[in-house]
């Protein structure tokens, strides 16, 4: 074990004492380890860290923005280089095995590709006017100082997904890293330091959402505020920020359903069921919360499922053949069990799993067993709520429609996936399945150029591509006339 490493607020691009004393200690969810001790930031501090941010901004906006994108590509190069350090300092804090925490790290590298790739693209437009002479332009101009807020989960990409598009179209920025989580983005500070970043366009502010969270978004400096987490929390973010008539966007939870159609290929939609449910232990808003399977291959796809859920190494993640391994927290694990026993309760069966996994090193972890569970129905609470853990719940549909009308019986509305060979069918799915993206006859997982968002209890407005940079700008219109 190593010593616990000590860590101050990053703001105006330098190590920075918080006001008062508090440290919030990051433990390492798979052994139970000390891994840090982390300023908890006050009022005060956000609102310092929020000044530097717009102090700095006159500047940083008025760099042309190629010279902005040379400061995201010199940070990229050095998160590259430093992959492994990076991946394990993810695996240590939030406990996805380590070949998932290197996935990570290159996603993170593409999000902020992307950004820098395109910031020649934010362009607006010139419209004829409505006097002789005159020309409307309409410019896209940057919002000022950019909050986000982001989950534990990702804790590199989320803060990516922010960063990279929020710089590059002439924000500053302040963050709040989840406060079980908060490593990842502390480390990528100390690369933009390295990248000769300007002073004050990159501020961590680290602590709990009580205080940070809601200094960051009710202070009158904050103009867009850009949130990932729990839909509870963005509830509460959205009405904090409607007093300042704030801009907000909100990834939010997820539901997804997992369609396989009679003429699926079965083990390819086998393992893409595995990988979209138990990826980092489930804990992941794509992930395939509900597997709708129709009835004439369902026997044959749950032997199938079954034997590879049996297969899944649960264990160290920092281990090379780890395929899953803790839960983020005791309380979180907790939460799923008690989900699945109310599941049994109202008549699911446990086909695997359905228990915390003990003994050995496991008794110093969160690690939950990988669970399987059929006779599920579609009034169950577990097929209503969110689970964000390692519980796949097997559905028996007899036919399209059923899927399509189960699947979009859900408050939420971020990701689904469909198994079929029928163009009929995906061409239906693409009008009647009421998700913000879909995975067809593939695993999840959303590329940098895409566009990240959903309906519904899943959020506002939408994360990537050029649909998700254009949120980091304002427009401006301009009736000109000589």
């Amino acid at each position: 074990m190593t010593k616990p490493t000590t860590h101050d607020l990053f703001i105006g691009g330098e190590w920075s004492k918080a006001d008062n004393t508090e440290r919030d200690t990051i433990r390492n969810p798979a052994t139970g380890d000390v891994l840090a001790h982390v300023a908890v930031a006050g009022e005060s501090d956000v609102k310092r860290a929020l000044q530097t941010a717009q102090d700095a901004f006159p500047a940083w906006r008025g760099l042309i923005a190629t010279d902005r994108a040379d400061y995201l590509y010199r940070l990229i190069e050095l998160i590259r280089r430093d992959t492994e350090k990076l991946a394990r300092i993810i695996t240590s804090e939030n406990g996805k095995p380590l070949k998932e925490a290197r996935i990570e790290v290159n996603f993170a590298i593409q999000l902020i590709r992307f950004a820098a790739e395109n910031v020649r693209r934010l362009e607006g437009n010139i419209i004829p006017g409505s006097r002789p002479g005159e020309k409307i332009l309409i410019e896209k101009i940057p919002h000022g100082v950019v909050a986000g807020i982001s989950a534990w989960n990702f804790p590199l990409a989320l803060t990516a997904r922010k960063l990279g598009p929020a710089l590059a179209a002439g924000n500053t920025f302040v963050i709040k890293p989840h406060e079980l989580t908060p490593l990842s983005t502390l480390a990528l500070a100390e690369l933009s330091v390295e990248a000769g970043f300007p002073k004050g366009i990159f501020n961590v502010v680290t602590g709990g959402g009580v205080t940070v969270g809601n200094a960051l978004v009710t202070n009158p400096i904050t103009r867009l505020i850009t949130m990932t987490g729990s839909t509870p929390a963005g509830r509460k973010i959205m009405a904090a920020a409607s007093e300042g008539l704030k801009e907000v966007r909100l990834e939010l939870g997820g539901k997804a359903p997992f369609i396989v159609m009679e003429d699926a290929d079965i083990d390819a939609a086998v393992n893409a069921a595995v990988a979209a449910r138990f990826m980092n232990c489930g804990q992941v808003c794509t992930a395939n919360e509900r597997t709708y399977v129709h009835m004439a291959v369902y026997d044959e796809f749950l032997k199938r499922l079954r034997t590879k859920v049996e297969a899944l190494k649960t264990g160290n993640p920092l281990n090379e053949d780890t395929d899953m391994g803790p839960k983020i927290s005791a309380q979180e694990l907790e939460k799923v069990d008690a989900m699945v026993r109310k599941a049994v309760e109202q008549g699911a069966k446990v086909e695997l799993g359905g228990k915390r996994l003990t003994g050995g090193a496991y008794d110093r972890g969160n690690f939950y067993a990988p669970t399987l569970l059929t006779n599920v129905k579609g009034d169950m609470d577990i097929v209503q709520n969110e689970v964000f853990g390692p519980v796949l719940s097997l559905i028996r549909v007899k036919d399209f429609d059923d899927a399509i009308t189960q699947a979009n019986n859900s408050r939420y509305g971020l990701s689904a996936y469909m198994f079929t060979q029928d163009l009929k069918n995906i061409m239906r799915m693409t009008n009647e399945l009421n998700f913000g993206e879909i995975y067809v006859n593939r695993e999840g997982g959303e590329a940098a150029q895409g566009f990240h968002h959903g309906y519904g209890d899943s959020g506002i407005g939408g994360e990537d591509g050029q649909y998700g940079l254009e949120a980091y700008v304002d427009t401006k219109t301009v009736y000109l006339n000589a």
